[in-house]
């Protein structure tokens, strides 16, 4: 499980808000309750999107989404 990391800077801040709005269009979903998803039912924002960072934000949108979506699949996350 990759550690608890907080936002620290207006990067990360705008990559958890692209992260969040895109999974939810994708979803079909309210992005405010997939927030809440990622951040009260899960540690998908600050156990995965945050620490990933450096990462992730290279990859494309799509490949960012699909990897999101895996993820909430395996860790039983609904909204």
């Amino acid at each position: 499980m990759d550690p608890i990391k907080t936002i620290n800077n207006s990067e990360e801040l705008e990559f958890a808000v692209f992260c969040v709005e895109n999974v939810a269009a994708r979803l079909g979903i309210n992005a405010e309750d997939l927030y809440k998803a990622f951040t009260d039912k899960s540690d998908i924002l600050n156990g995965y999107i945050v620490p990933e960072y450096e990462i992730l934000h290279t990859q494309s949108k799509e490949y960012i989404v699909n990897d999101i979506i895996e993820l909430m699949q395996q860790r039983g996350v609904t909204v």
